[in-house]
């Protein structure tokens, strides 16, 4: 039964984003995965990683990119294929580019490439607010802590280094936390309208980084991040009258949007620089149009 209001197709068609790949056969998947496929040489096989695919297994997970990698490989290459080998992580909600490895050694190589920060990722986000400046960097320090409230949880958050004194306005150094990670953040704002942006981002990596960064750091959250949109609280994101309007959604349906951030560009220097870039998902394309992001310069 599809609905014929187009505002409530859009909703269940956002519901059933994650839902339909946990559903599926694995070779189904993997067929999947191979139309995906952005680009191949002997050493390694990159994927555009749909929205709502864990990259490995847990509770509650049938199906992950992980287990499929040996039934990919054949269907790339032939029978006896071996399997392919993961590189590098991205969360269950972001999509794009995704390098994986046609052998162990490539593989090894290649993490280590992006645990000496040799990797150069651009990321694309569709932010709630503007930030201000329009362009510039991050550096926050950020760390985990658990919020007390009616259901406890756990968040990333930020850990200045610095803060202002009450008393007269100036500038302290903090005691710095132990277990803070660092984390930089450059960003440049492509495009803004309907109280949103599009974001390019460049993070020098830690765990949720470009989220807490742009949520607490920025003020602008990612559209559809309702895990950093509120410190307090787990609830859907709070949108701005005109994001709902232009999107055909109430705020009792925010709770279905997805997060719209995508991996869109990785440099990768194997040998010779390889440059990987994958188009955002339709459902991201669908938002910028209806939010009247115009991106004039890509």
């Amino acid at each position: 039964q599809i609905p014929k209001d187009p505002a409530q197709r859009r909703v269940r068609e956002l519901a059933m984003l994650s839902k339909r790949l946990q559903q599926v056969h694995p070779n189904v998947l993997a067929k999947v995965l191979r139309q995906g496929t952005v680009y191949q040489n002997e050493e390694i096989v990159v994927i555009n990683k749909p929205y709502g695919l864990p990259v490995h297994g847990g509770p509650g997970i049938k199906n992950c990119i992980a287990d499929v990698l040996p039934i990919l490989a054949k269907m790339l290459e032939n029978m006896k294929a071996e399997p392919l080998h993961l590189c590098h992580r991205l969360d269950k909600e972001t999509t794009g580019v995704m390098v994986l490895a046609r052998s162990k050694e490539v593989a090894e190589r290649i993490r280590l490439l992006f645990k000496t920060r040799q990797v150069e990722k651009i990321y694309w986000a569709i932010s709630v607010g503007d930030p201000d400046p329009a362009e510039g960097i991050v550096e926050i320090p950020i760390v985990e802590k658990e919020v007390q409230g009616q259901q406890s949880h756990y968040k990333m958050t930020l850990a200045p280094n610095y803060r202002l004194s009450p008393e007269d306005g100036k500038v302290v150094k903090i005691r710095k936390n132990r277990n803070a990670e660092s984390a930089v953040t450059r960003y440049r704002l492509l495009a803004s309208s309907s109280a949103c942006s599009l974001l390019e981002l460049q993070p020098i990596r830690v765990k949720h980084q470009i989220r807490v960064h742009l949520a607490y750091g920025l003020g602008c959250p990612i559209l559809g991040d309702h895990k950093y949109s509120h410190w307090s609280k787990l609830a859907p994101q709070k949108l701005p009258e005109i994001t709902l309007k232009r999107l055909k959604l109430e705020q009792s349906k925010a709770r279905h949007l997805p997060l719209h951030l995508h991996a869109h560009r990785l440099s990768l220097p194997l040998g010779e620089r390889i440059d990987l870039v994958c188009k955002p998902p339709l459902f991201f394309q669908k938002t910028l149009k209806k939010l009247e992001l115009d991106i004039t310069n890509d």
